[in-house]
């Protein structure tokens, strides 16, 4: 753990991708970001005061992450980049976790969710919603 200041703890980890995982199509899974990536980064940031400092890191790393679009790994949830249920349309936050796969998983959970009673702030809700 690296210690940011006073306010917080700041974590970084780096999961290195390329090998065999660039060359899995990104259709054959949900998660796509695989080609052309060499790290996920994860930042944790344990807040006891300000956010200050995690804004920072993010101005700091930007030059060197995906920026068009901005891209997240659905486990590692990125309020950032969108949420669902407050109006927004899911399609802006669920692109940059899914790419071309989100209709496919909206059309899963539809199946198999219609209730859409598994969910969160940044869940595939089914196409009734």
């Amino acid at each position: 753990m690296v210690k940011a200041n006073q306010t917080g703890d700041l974590v970084m980890q780096w999961s290195p991708y390329g090998g065999k995982m660039s060359q899995i199509p990104e259709s054959e899974t949900p998660f796509p970001h695989r080609a052309g990536y060499k790290f996920k980064i994860q930042y944790w940031y344990y807040v006891r005061g300000t956010l200050v400092e995690l804004q920072k890191l993010y101005d700091f790393m930007a030059p060197y992450v995906s920026q068009s679009p901005r891209e997240a790994f659905l486990n590692y949830r990125d309020l950032d980049v969108g949420t669902n249920g407050n109006g927004k349309d899911p399609n802006v936050f669920g692109a940059k976790y899914f790419n071309g796969n989100f209709e496919r998983l909206r059309k899963v959970k539809t199946e198999f969710d219609p209730g859409n009673f598994f969910r969160n702030e940044q869940s595939i809700p089914p196409l009734s919603a």
